[in-house]
């Protein structure tokens, strides 16, 4: 048996949709544990671009088990919009290959609301959501004032505790946010028959991931957004609503902490970043310009432009050990192929204290200068390399210095959108690792 968790170790947009899509080949139960809509994993298969937000990578490979846990937001209108999508491109997706939680937290359309007019309200002070609901919903999550998958599905049920939260939903949205309020009719109606075409995914995946586990099947954990939006660990407030890492397993999959076998992170050659919020490494000239443009750095959910910069050594650094990683996978190194130099965060400093680690809560990261230091660029086109000493010795020398100054392996790179764009490196064994 084995299972390993695949986190995001910077601030999102990775590339973990591909390499998650390259993992699941051998695994057999994948499970989402985090997160909404609001990710968006991009796969590339045969030239064919597959933008997933909900459904886990693995829904591409036949035979497959995918996993919606407990810890997501889940929008039922962009579950069933999803799942429509791909049987429309002749995926197989029904509920023997996807498997919905009953305990998952549902988005209605008063999250969505009120996720919009919030941030109206914030001002300056906005935090750069996608308006999706997902931050209300879990706030109602922590109120205990949520409904979750198994309430659509009990008619008397959802219709008292529906009743109870528009009650407050709609003062908050006509008092506060000057906007009509929602019938309480008509979205009992409408939510009610979306659990209807939920029902034959639902059911208790907690205990269906942790059974087939035990009876020696290979779980992968595809965590979504990156480890600096971790809602405790992250840039607060500047953050996503949930534990984006392997520190999220737990809770939002339902499997014991000390079942997991194996933790890899996933991080780009350089930094992006959607959204507001302190960003220590961007670059604001025509290289952050440039990096977005070689990368095509824009979001898959929204199209909104990424901010972009270079690799930061001290978040890295962080991300890796917050998530006790055994090693890490290289992604987008093939941008980097036009670049003279190729700068790296190595150090910050504040009111003339150099910090080299992550410096903690208690430094605002808008205010530090970040000491760069510099390799050569290799000017050549590493697209089509499959073997590690077949790269150009710059590039082995640029991999090999990340590495070292992080001190974590780098067990793979990826050099490009496509599946088989990847160049596997000595590190770790076994299976999933592809190493």
């Amino acid at each position: 048996m084995s299972s390993v968790s695949v986190f995001g170790a910077q601030w999102g947009d990775e590339g973990k949709g591909k390499i998650i899509d390259g993992l699941a080949r051998d695994a057999d139960v994948i499970v989402r544990y985090q997160g909404g809509a609001n990710a968006g994993h991009t796969v590339i298969v045969g030239g064919a671009k597959y933008v997933l937000h909900l459904i886990p990578s693995g829904i591409l490979h036949p035979g497959k088990v995918n996993v919606i846990g407990n810890g997501l937001a889940v929008d039922p209108l962009k579950f069933i919009e999803e799942v429509e999508g791909l049987r429309a491109r002749g995926v197989k997706v029904d509920g023997s290959n996807l498997r919905l939680s009953s305990a998952a937290h549902v988005i209605f359309e008063h999250h969505k609301r009120i996720d919009l007019a919030s941030e109206r309200w914030r001002g300056v002070g906005r935090i750069g959501t996608t308006g999706r609901g997902i931050g209300p919903c879990y706030a109602d999550k922590a109120a205990r004032t949520g409904l979750r998958v198994a309430d659509l599905l009990e008619p008397e049920r959802c219709r008292r505790r529906l009743a109870a939260a528009l009650a407050e939903k709609n003062a908050l949205l006509e008092q506060v946010h000057g906007e009509q309020p929602l019938s309480l009719e008509e979205q009992l109606a409408r939510y009610m028959h979306l659990g209807e075409v939920l029902r034959p995914f639902v059911g208790d995946t907690g205990a269906e991931v942790r059974e087939a586990y035990r009876r020696g099947k290979q779980i992968l954990f595809e965590g979504a957004q990156g480890a600096l939006l971790d809602i405790d660990h992250g840039s607060y407030p500047y953050v996503t609503s949930s534990n984006t890492g392997s520190d999220g397993i737990a809770a939002g999959a339902g499997f014991p902490a000390r079942w997991l076998d194996r933790v890899v992170g996933i991080a780009k050659a350089y930094c992006t970043r959607v959204g507001e919020g302190p960003f220590p490494s961007e670059d604001h000239g025509a290289d952050g310009v440039k990096i977005r443009e070689a990368g095509n750095e824009y979001g898959a959910t929204t199209g909104r432009p990424r901010r972009c910069g270079w690799f930061d050594v001290l978040a890295m650094r962080y991300s890796l050990e917050l998530n006790g990683a055994d090693g890490w996978i290289m992604t987008n190194l093939d941008v980097l192929d036009s670049f003279e130099e190729i700068k790296v965060a190595t150090a910050y400093e504040v009111g003339g204290r150099v910090h080299r680690e992550w410096p903690g809560a208690h430094v605002d990261l808008a205010d530090v200068q970040v000491h760069m230091e510099s390799a050569r660029g290799w000017k050549t086109d590493i697209t089509g390399v499959r073997r590690y000493e077949d790269l150009p010795m710059l590039t082995r020398k640029y991999v090999e210095w990340v590495e070292k100054l992080v001190g974590v392996p780098i067990v793979m790179l990826s050099v490009g959108p496509d599946r088989d764009q990847i160049i596997p490196r000595e590190g770790l064994k076994g299976a999933l690792a592809h190493a």
